[in-house]
């Protein structure tokens, strides 16, 4: 389990979270609360567009809604951390066409997304508030909006797809809608979560396999401070260098359609034809995915140290073969290692600033704390935020508070 004994001051019941909500909200009639997780990946970065593996952790930094049923065909949505309200019409939506991307832009292109498949859509009107730090933080603050979203907007009356068919439709409305060429971990991760455990994702497949957490170990989530700046179109010449090393291989490989299907020795045999760029790119992908199953036998064997090795090396790796690292990235990664009882610590999320992930042996947790809030800002001019988090279950509506 990853409850850790000195869980966030932060964190609050669902029951007085869901009694706020209910009170900014002010229904005229009944209301229904949802709920959904950020995430954080223990292991496995640029790897989900790759069609490979990942190994993320719903957590318990969230997004909570309460809403309303509408008469009209449409939404009308309040963030609480933004103080903005904003409001679209089901009726018109259709992809591109923005000047520039606003929180809602999830939330409708989420009902786009679903009435594409066939879902039938409730209007609403609500209010949301959330835990998860915004602007970059790589803790997949959209992608708990999206899921949060599926079940404010799913018709209660209607049969409700899996949590990995929901997630991919999610993923459907940020890649085309907003215009993000995500892969499918983020949206899987805050549908499906276990609580205690992570998962082990095959983003081919489109299929999961609990993976537990070794007993006596914390998730510590460190903030740089910095936004994660990996632009959309950075993101996208990543994903098209991939996809350029594939085609590549693929001329002298059978079977290959993605950096999934190659292995070590395919990308030596072939390295001399790839451009350099491209070279690098698919080397840190291929490593990866191993890294993930060496990663998951080493937690269930209890091989901490094991563990720590493969953390730091897909640090380096991000940071040498797919340059999305940072300073401040880099700093954060090397005051942990440095504190006693980090298990292991690396860069999570799409990279160029956002968070790390660690590893911590319970009772160490605010010993990293202290380092960071000490050290941290005198490396970078940067103010850090550290949270110790929870392992928690996937999306799905809250409990009602009781009058």
């Amino acid at each position: 389990m990853t409850q850790s004994p000195t869980p966030d001051p932060a964190s609050r019941s669902s029951a007085a979270r869901a009694a706020s909500l209910l009170a900014r909200l002010k229904p005229s009639g009944p209301a229904t609360f949802v709920r959904a997780p950020g995430r954080v990946n223990l292991i496995g970065e640029h790897t989900d567009y790759n069609q490979g593996f990942v190994l993320p952790a719903a957590i318990d930094l969230e997004i909570w809604m309460a809403v309303e049923a509408w008469d009209k065909p449409g939404v009308e949505l309040t963030s609480l951390n933004l103080d903005e309200t904003r409001s679209f019409e089901f009726d018109g939506l259709a992809p591109g066409g923005r000047e520039s991307t606003s929180w809602i832009d999830y939330v409708a292109g989420t009902a786009w997304a679903m009435r594409e498949a066939g879902l039938p859509l409730r209007g609403f009107r609500g209010v949301l508030d959330s835990t998860i730090p915004m602007g970059g933080s790589g803790l997949s603050s959209s992608a708990a909006l999206e899921m949060a979203a599926t079940w404010a907007l799913a018709d209660p009356a209607a049969p409700r797809p899996s949590a990995p068919r929901m997630a991919a439709i999610a993923q459907r409305a940020e890649n085309a809608y907003v215009g993000v060429n995500c892969g499918i971990m983020d949206q899987f991760a805050s549908a499906a979560g276990k609580a205690g455990n992570s998962l082990l994702i095959d983003c081919r497949a489109n299929e999961f396999q609990v993976a537990v957490i070794p007993a006596g170990l914390s998730i510590v989530v460190c903030d740089t401070g910095s936004p994660r700046r990996l632009s959309s179109s950075e993101y996208n010449t990543r994903r098209s260098e991939c996809e350029a090393g594939v085609a590549l291989i693929a001329e002298r490989e059978k079977g290959v359609t993605a950096l999934r299907d190659v292995d070590r020795a395919m990308l030596a045999r072939n390295r001399a034809r790839l451009p350099e760029v491209v070279a690098r790119r698919c080397e840190h992908v291929v490593e990866e995915d191993a890294r993930v199953a060496a990663t998951v036998a080493a937690m269930a064997s209890g091989d901490l140290a094991e563990v720590g090795r493969l953390f730091a090396a897909s640090h380096a790796s991000l940071r040498d073969l797919y340059e999305v690292s940072s300073p401040a990235l880099d700093a954060m990664v090397e005051i942990a290692a440095g504190v006693p009882g980090v298990v292991g610590s690396r860069m999570t999320g799409a990279g160029f600033g956002g968070c790390t992930v660690n590893l911590v042996r319970f009772g160490a947790e605010e010993a990293l704390r202290e380092r960071v809030l000490s050290d941290y800002p005198a490396r970078t001019g940067l103010k850090p935020r550290v949270f110790v988090v929870a392992a928690v279950d996937g999306a799905g509506p809250m409990a009602t508070p009781t009058a």
